[in-house]
């Protein structure tokens, strides 16, 4: 999905002005609140609504079981700062990153507020100052900004004031060489901020900020792997406004459980290229997607597939990698435990979605005589949209333990996932 150009939106307790959410919060325009915005509403009224949003977004998070009284946890991934760092009391807590270079080899910053503390912890005056200390070693050359907008909350966010003396301070010494600004998971908050400074921001400028609504939209732009994007950020792609499972999986699966369990060569098949970019800008719309229009099975199956291979984390996660490997040394009669083992471990949502996947995979293995798919078959498909290494590219010894892991689940989905029952699961 491409970036989308922003377009004001009134965010009303009722009527059709309110956005309507999806998979992940998207931007609709409503370009006739405008008028409305800025004749009727001084910065004080902009500044309490962006509160009230902020609340609801915080609400929101709540309902998907994502706690807003802390901030978020370094990762393993995340590089250690020297405490005789000059900024060590902001840069330690990994809010503002250099990620390498992106496709135009143009040097890439990164910002998450997930990793905000909250405001009594954390000197604003020197974020802003570690802020334009990191830009200050790149502005000379072609740059791009990624902010991460997931994880602000009331007791995080910066004052509006900061916010305008933060936008002051940055000049044209920090303008003329920035390429882009990728917005992710932009927020009703963000299209009231927007507003706000909108007078004093330039067509120019404006026409450098870019609105992606989902992780995978990054990589049309970016070298994805280098992001080391934040957990939490992560788990936000699987969640849904309280839903365990996917949109996008629960249509697909249905459909082709209802159509396609007899389809021979199911998720083997290829389809068109046109068709499944159509279909992909629809679901990131948030528009239905009729796929008896398509007249052909095999586009379900791609995208799901698709689906899979563009989460920022496989679904068994980066921790059980190494474990998955090591399922060929374990003797025959024990790695149906193993399995079991492994993926008992894995985060609550990672598991219901894992369960209701693999459910259907099973069914499809059960009409092997017609599809010719067995578990041993699938798990040649699946395997590497399922679990990759956290380093890149697999070598072709990887391939044995991962679809020898993946058949198994297939193979003994009732004994490996029977005992373990995830709170609002579902299953196909």
């Amino acid at each position: 999905m491409q970036g989308q150009e922003y377009s004001p939106l009134c965010p009303l307790q009722n009527g059709t002005c309110r956005t309507k959410d999806q998979s992940v919060k998207q931007l609709v325009d409503v370009t006739d609140c405008k008028s409305w915005y800025t004749e009727n509403m001084s910065a004080i009224d902009f500044e309490k609504l962006a509160e009230i949003e902020l609340q609801k977004d915080e609400a929101e998070n709540a309902a998907m079981g994502e706690s807003t009284s802390s901030f978020a946890s370094l990762s393993n991934r995340d590089a250690e700062v020297s405490m005789t760092h000059p900024y060590y009391d902001v840069a330690r807590h990994n809010i503002i990153r250099f990620a390498g270079d992106d496709k135009l080899g143009r040097k890439v910053i990164v910002f998450s507020c997930c990793r905000m503390p909250p405001s009594y912890q954390l000197n604003h005056s020197r974020l802003l100052e570690y802020l334009k200390y990191t830009l200050d070693q790149y502005v000379e050359n072609d740059y791009t900004v990624v902010y991460f907008h997931y994880g602000l909350n009331s007791q995080n966010k910066p004052s509006l004031s900061w916010l305008q003396s933060a936008y002051k301070e940055f000049d044209r010494k920090y303008k003329k060489n920035l390429k882009a600004v990728y917005i992710v998971h932009p927020t009703n908050f963000i299209k009231i901020i927007w507003n706000i400074f909108k007078p004093l921001i330039s067509h120019k400028f404006g026409k450098k900020v870019i609105y992606l609504n989902y992780l995978s939209d990054l990589r049309e732009h970016l070298k994805y792997d280098q992001l080391n994007i934040p957990e939490e950020v992560i788990r936000l792609t699987l969640k849904n406004k309280g839903e365990l499972i996917p949109p996008v999986m629960k249509h697909t699966i249905a459909y082709l459980k209802q159509k396609g369990l007899k389809a021979e060569g199911l998720f083997r098949r290829s389809a068109s290229i046109q068709s499944i970019k159509e279909i992909q800008k629809l679901y990131n719309q948030g528009k239905p997607v009729n796929f008896h229009e398509y007249e052909d099975i095999h586009i379900p199956a791609v995208i799901l597939k698709t689906l899979l291979r563009e989460l920022p984390e496989p679904l068994l996660t980066f921790d059980a990698y190494d474990q998955i490997l090591g399922i060929t040394s374990v003797e025959s009669s024990l790695r149906v435990t193993r399995c079991k083992e492994i993926v008992h471990r894995l985060p609550e949502q990672n598991y219901a979605v894992l369960k209701f996947l693999i459910c259907f995979l099973h069914m499809v293995s059960q009409e092997s005589i017609f599809n010719k798919m067995t578990a041993s078959n699938l798990a040649c498909v699946f395997g590497l949209n399922l679990i990759w290494s956290p380093k890149g590219i697999p070598s072709f010894s990887t391939l044995v333990p991962i679809n020898l892991f993946v058949s198994l689940l297939i193979d003994f989905y009732s004994p490996i996932f029977s005992s373990r029952v995830v709170s609002g699961e579902q299953l196909p």
